[in-house]
């Protein structure tokens, strides 16, 4: 088993300058240097964009729907790697209100499960193919109030790796946390990122997504 260390790369507006924060997660088998050139495709300007590394490009070792011991001490450690970073982009002067959060696959989950765990005013996230993480879900983790924060999840069906019902599972449990959650669904698509997925991003990160 592993835990992750404090590496992550940077790319966009010096913190001092940015009007937000935009956290990058990879999926499994992936890097910071993947998900970070995303931000190429995406209306980021303005903001400082951070993408930690993962221990052996991954996360956690197993599926996002395994018995959560398996997952461990790599799971504890991954969330604890963006609460650090969240940490250091408020000490540098961006509120929670103006931090996003991104991420695909294994980040996705990742991602959905770190803004679940710490609820609040989120400038907003973005899972592209991803659930709330493990063998069922305990709603009695997830505490706070998203004050309507926007939250887009986007997956095929089927998707390998990610069950639709875990997705619309999550939707639930986000929208009782006070989420604005948008859902689409890709009937047959891969386990991949789309254009209209993107197009999609870009109307939550510029305020349009509604």
């Amino acid at each position: 088993m592993y835990t992750h260390s404090n590496q992550y790369k940077t790319a966009g507006t010096p913190a001092a300058q940015a009007k937000g924060a935009l956290v990058m997660l990879h999926g499994r088998g992936g890097h910071a240097a993947n998900i970070i050139s995303l931000a190429r495709e995406l209306d980021a300007e303005g903001l400082a964009i951070y993408a930690p590394e993962a221990t052996n490009n991954s996360w956690y070792p197993y599926s996002f729907m395994a018995p959560e011991n398996q997952n461990q001490p790599a799971l504890n450690s991954a969330l604890e790697v963006i609460d650090q970073l969240v940490a250091k982009i408020k000490a540098d002067g961006i509120p929670a209100n103006r931090i996003y959060f991104m991420g695909f696959s294994q980040g996705a989950c990742l991602t959905l499960e770190y803004i679940a765990r710490h609820a609040q005013a989120f400038g907003g996230a973005i899972a592209f193919t991803g659930g709330l993480i493990g063998e069922e879900l305990m709603p009695e983790r997830y505490q706070g109030n998203f004050e309507n924060t926007p939250v887009l999840i986007t997956t095929g069906n089927p998707d390998p790796h990610v069950p639709l019902h875990r997705v619309e599972e999550s939707v639930a449990l986000l929208k009782k946390l006070g989420a604005q959650v948008t859902l689409k669904v890709y009937p047959g698509r891969p386990h991949t990122i789309t254009m209209p997925e993107i197009e999609l991003a870009n109307e939550l990160l510029s305020g349009r997504l509604i």
